[in-house]
């Protein structure tokens, strides 16, 4: 028998009979070999690796995570306490025995060409979101880009700090689903190619001619027509991609059609969170002057509460006068140890119904609502039937 016919590969030792054995030998290029590395995966992620549905995304000063197309893994590296052998399938490498390993008696062995010392795991962890946030406020979407778009030299400057969905890709530690998400809750919209936050003060424009333009056009704010809206807010000068980016923003599709066009019913929360929003703007409000001016400036059709306001406001008691100021949950970071060291510097002590709104959104792999409460807050409740009350751990 030629000496090669006795060197096996791989599949030798995964095809090993019961009570059997084969020997293990140095392959000839054993060594270092710092570009092999185990991965150690889910076996519900092998189809994705196996198929190329993976990416791997993060910055030079950044730890690379690894992305499918709905999570987002860490990837840590753990030393092995034992020593895995790597043995190449056969035909991986051109196999060369080295004769004196072995004795005349060995028939068949295996050729280790490396010893791992560990191996790296993904650990399921949420998206960076906060760093999406960060890109798309450098440069919001205003009444000013409108006026720029007759001179060409001015937009092409703006680019410099504009975002495509590869430019985030490539920024941003998130899969393509969470991204999209993300891109969802920051209201953002596309606009030549790029991804844009369009100011608030440009988006009251917008809502606010709109619902003037339903009250001249005797619309119903719970069946507006999109191509009638879209048509008259362009008239009005404002861009067709944002006229109808108003309609999303403020509300929501109703099941049917008006022929082939959309029908839209302005969601009423939403409206009225935007202009409390734009009341409290200029700082704090005595809690009866606010709503004697939020209930003015709502459609005199829309019906506002107190409650709707949940994580965007809070109350503070001075004297024997109650105030309100803006507080909202959306300015504040995505990462839950920035979260809560955010909310105990606004204040020292919350109450659980005051606390629930500004954490429900909070979403970290593995842990629940009460381990985020375990880990960064401490729980006191002076009595069995008072409402417990939150600090800082």
């Amino acid at each position: 028998m030629e000496k090669s016919s006795r060197i096996k590969g791989a599949e030798s030792v995964l095809n090993l009979e019961p009570n059997s054995s084969i020997a293990i030998g140095y392959h000839a290029l054993f060594g270092s070999h710092d570009d092999l590395m185990l991965l150690e995966i889910d076996e519900k992620l092998l189809p994705d690796i196996l198929h190329e549905r993976v990416a791997l995304r993060g910055q030079l000063d950044e730890d690379s995570v690894l992305c499918t197309q709905s999570k987002t893994y860490a990837i840590k590296f753990v030393g092995n306490s034992n020593s895995p052998f790597l043995i190449p399938p056969s035909g991986q490498f051109a196999l060369c025995e080295n004769s004196q390993d072995f004795d005349g008696e060995i028939n068949d062995f295996a050729p280790v060409i490396k010893v791992a010392p560990g191996n790296m795991e993904l650990v399921e962890v949420a998206p960076k979101l906060d760093r999406l946030k960060l890109l798309l406020s450098e440069n919001p979407y205003s009444y000013e880009d409108v006026l720029e778009m007759d001179f060409m030299e001015d937009v092409e400057k703006n680019k410099a700090r504009l975002y495509n969905w590869d430019d985030l890709v490539e920024r941003v530690q998130a899969s393509d689903e969470e991204m999209r998400n993300g891109l969802c809750a920051l209201s953002a919209v596309e606009i030549d190619g790029f991804w844009r936050i369009v100011d608030e003060k440009y988006m009251d424009m917008i809502l606010r001619m709109l619902l003037h333009n339903s009250v001249l056009n005797d619309w119903s704010l719970d069946a507006l027509n999109e191509d009638d809206v879209v048509s008259v807010l362009v008239s009005d000068g404002f861009p067709d991609k944002l006229a109808c980016h108003c309609l999303h923003v403020y509300g929501s599709k109703v099941d049917g059609d008006v022929g082939r066009s959309c029908v839209w019913r302005l969601d009423e929360s939403r409206v009225c969170v935007h202009f409390a929003r734009q009341i409290l703007s200029t700082g704090k409000k005595k809690m009866e002057t606010f709503m004697a001016e939020w209930l003015q400036r709502i459609p005199g059709r829309m019906q506002a509460s107190f409650n709707m306001l949940e994580g965007e406001v809070l109350t503070e008691k001075l004297g024997v006068e109650t105030w309100v100021y803006s507080f909202s949950v959306s300015s504040l970071p995505l990462t839950p140890a920035e979260r809560f060291n955010m909310l105990f510097r606004e204040r020292s002590k919350w109450e659980w119904k005051d606390l629930q709104p500004y954490i429900r959104d909070l979403k970290v792999p593995g842990l629940s609502s009460e381990g985020l409460l375990l880990k960064y807050t401490r729980r006191t409740q002076p009595t069995l039937d008072a409402d417990p009350v939150f600090s800082s751990r």
